[in-house]
């Protein structure tokens, strides 16, 4: 039996190969190892990489023990502390970013305030995650990483799509119902700068 090799750099990467890159990515940018524009760049490349060779690249600077590399398993969600179903800001701010567990139903309430649900690093627990938020008066955004279906209704919501790549047929879903009163609501695939 021969050795394992691994493969030719022009040899074409495989869906699961990206997102297991992309999985790497994420734990990286959750470490601090990865700025804000650092992150989505590699993100976007690493959907739209062709070859081993592309996602690599993607890794070079990186540990190898980042993150385990094997895609997520089907089945059954992992065993864990449940995560919170909603958060509130009253006449404050809140912020969401880095590793956390979202729910399937998540809630999100500012009054007079402003609020950050950075999904690009966190662990979406079902196939399909459904946000309500509500900014009265305030300003939410939801940051959501490219490769992931943004589905928005409701009033006082607005949709910022900077990815223009395919998406997969089983790609997460975040469907974002927004009820803003002088405010706004916004979806995003890169922070506001």
């Amino acid at each position: 039996m021969e050795p394992y090799q691994p493969p030719a750099a022009n040899m074409r990467a495989s869906d699961q190969e990206r997102d297991a890159t992309v999985q790497r990515l994420q734990v990286a940018f959750a470490e601090g190892r990865l700025a804000d524009a650092e992150f989505d760049e590699r993100m976007r490349a690493a959907l739209a990489a062709r070859t081993h060779g592309d996602l690599d690249e993607l890794l070079t600077d990186l540990p190898a023990t980042t993150a385990p590399v094997a895609a997520r398993p089907a089945g059954p969600a992992p065993k864990g502390p449940k995560p919170g179903r909603y958060t509130i800001a009253y006449k404050n701010s809140l912020r969401h970013a880095g590793r956390w567990r979202v729910p399937g139903k998540f809630r999100a309430v500012v009054y007079k305030g402003s609020g950050v649900l950075d999904l690009r690093a966190a662990e979406l627990t079902e196939p399909v995650t459904t946000i309500l938020a509500v900014a009265y008066k305030s300003g939410i955004e939801i940051i959501v990483p490219p490769g992931v279906r943004v589905e928005v209704n409701g009033f006082g919501v607005t949709r910022d799509e900077e990815w223009a790549g395919e998406l997969a047929a089983d790609a997460p879903v975040v469907h974002v119902r927004a009820f803003a009163y002088k405010g706004l609501v916004e979806t995003r695939t890169m922070p506001r700068h």
